[in-house]
């Protein structure tokens, strides 16, 4: 008899980066929340900061420190412009880079946007146990990303092996 996992709803936090969105016309953040919902998981906060490094690590930073956070998905300042500077802001906080879902993103970003997939910077990694996932500012990449790829990593019943039953081993040393 095969018995099927059972769906564990995580708490998801939302960052929009943008030196011009608000929540009126944060498409992108939108995007996710409604995901996110639909997925059975809870949004546990929403904020939009300027690309700002300090003001995105400071955000980051206060999440990651409550144990309930149990994901991050940012959008927006993952490109190549002057201003574009969330993976900085991010990589020095996190524990251990995903360097797979970049490369990932990117190839399945391929498919609908050809070349220009190379501007993009999204990254994904650990920090104090919380998984952070960083998607460009296009409200298309944000369905790709979590749609193709985050979903079914928070998703405890994926298999051969998701993110969430990693979970539990993520604090050790």
């Amino acid at each position: 008899m095969t018995q099927t996992a059972e769906f564990i709803p995580l708490n998801i936090a939302v960052l929009t980066i943008s030196d011009s969105r608000t929540e009126a016309d944060d498409t992108s953040g939108q995007v996710l929340m409604t995901r996110i919902a639909q997925a059975g998981h809870r949004v546990s906060d929403r904020r939009i900061v300027r690309d700002d490094i300090y003001q995105i690590r400071a955000v980051l930073s206060q999440w990651i420190a409550i144990p309930e956070v149990h994901a991050v998905v940012t959008t927006g300042g993952t490109g190549v412009t002057g201003r574009d500077g969330t993976p900085e802001a991010i990589k020095p906080l996190l524990d251990k880079e995903i360097e797979g879902f970049g490369e990932l993103f990117r190839m399945l970003s391929y498919e609908e946007i050809k070349t220009s997939s190379l501007q993009s910077r999204a990254i994904a990694g650990v920090a104090n146990a919380t998984y952070v996932f960083c998607l460009p500012g296009s409200s298309g990449a944000c369905r790709t990303g979590w749609d193709r790829l985050i979903a079914a990593q928070l998703d405890h019943r994926t298999r051969p092996c998701n993110l969430v039953m990693l979970m539990p081993r993520l604090q050790e040393r």
